[in-house]
């Protein structure tokens, strides 16, 4: 298994994707279906923005300063994220904006991941180099075992709230 950093967050991408696409092809009434797949969405993504706000970001943002800005816009688009990844955890499949709120995260998401691998990855790969982004990874991957899989737990719940209060 690769330890490369953008090689794990793509196939983290690459799952969220998957999970995105089975939702959209779930039946306008599949509510038990949709709210296992929203579950799974929650899962994912709590994982992974918690990865990579609390290791890929600040590491490159440390080693690479003229991506500054890509950094400050990737954490307001896990801001809004995590948003409504809160909101959904706490509603009902057959909610009436549930739906339509689960197709604004996946929106939302598409935009960014789509973002990171083709204007953001390119640079970090090209400016940090293969040892740098295998060190990054090991972190990752050590970091991955503690991350919150859902919202509600302490430590997603204070990455929420620092970014609402910042």
């Amino acid at each position: 298994m690769s330890t490369d950093a953008i090689v794990l967050l793509k196939d983290e991408h690459k799952q969220i994707k998957k999970v995105f696409s089975d939702f959209q092809k779930a039946g306008d009434n599949a509510y038990a279906q949709k709210g296992k797949l929203v579950d799974k969405m929650i899962e994912l993504l709590t994982v992974h923005t918690y990865i990579e706000n609390e290791v890929m970001y600040p590491r490159v943002r440390e080693l690479l300063p003229e991506v500054e800005d890509d950094v400050l816009e990737s954490y307001e688009e896990h801001h809004v994220a995590d948003l409504l990844v809160v909101e959904l955890a706490a509603m009902k499949p057959d909610a009436e904006r549930f739906d339509a709120k689960t197709t604004v995260l996946i929106e939302n998401v598409r935009h960014h991941i789509e973002e990171e691998e083709q204007e953001w990855f390119p640079k970090v790969r090209e400016g940090l180099g293969r040892k740098a982004l295998q060190e990054i990874g090991a972190e990752m991957i050590a970091k991955r075992k503690k991350a919150p899989r859902r919202p509600s737990q302490p430590s997603a719940l204070k990455k929420t709230v620092d970014a609402v209060i910042s």
